[in-house]
């Protein structure tokens, strides 16, 4: 059996610890998401089925969009995470 060292830390110090092992690990795991996505991506994001409903959220301007082109609407992938965290309903 080896021998073990024990290492105490003060909480402040323990905490700082932690937030720079999870900056780390978020450095390394760093996926770089398109901000302009396709109307599929945004459907999944929503959860919706229908693309009557991705216009009613356009019309409404509930979410951000760009038609760079008649028949192409991209979406943009910040407003369609800040509409689902507006629309978060908090436990009791």
């Amino acid at each position: 059996m080896k021998n073990m060292e024990v290492i105490c830390l003060e909480e402040p110090a323990f905490y700082a610890l932690i937030e720079q092992v999870v900056a780390r690990i978020n450095e390394k795991n760093n996926t770089q998401f398109d901000k302009w996505i396709s109307d599929d991506t945004a459907m999944q994001l929503l959860n919706v089925k229908s693309k009557t409903t991705m216009q009613k959220l356009r019309d409404e301007g509930k979410i951000r969009f760009s038609q760079p082109q008649k028949k192409i609407i991209l979406y943009d992938r910040d407003s369609i995470n800040d509409y689902l965290e507006a629309n978060v309903k908090n436990t009791f």
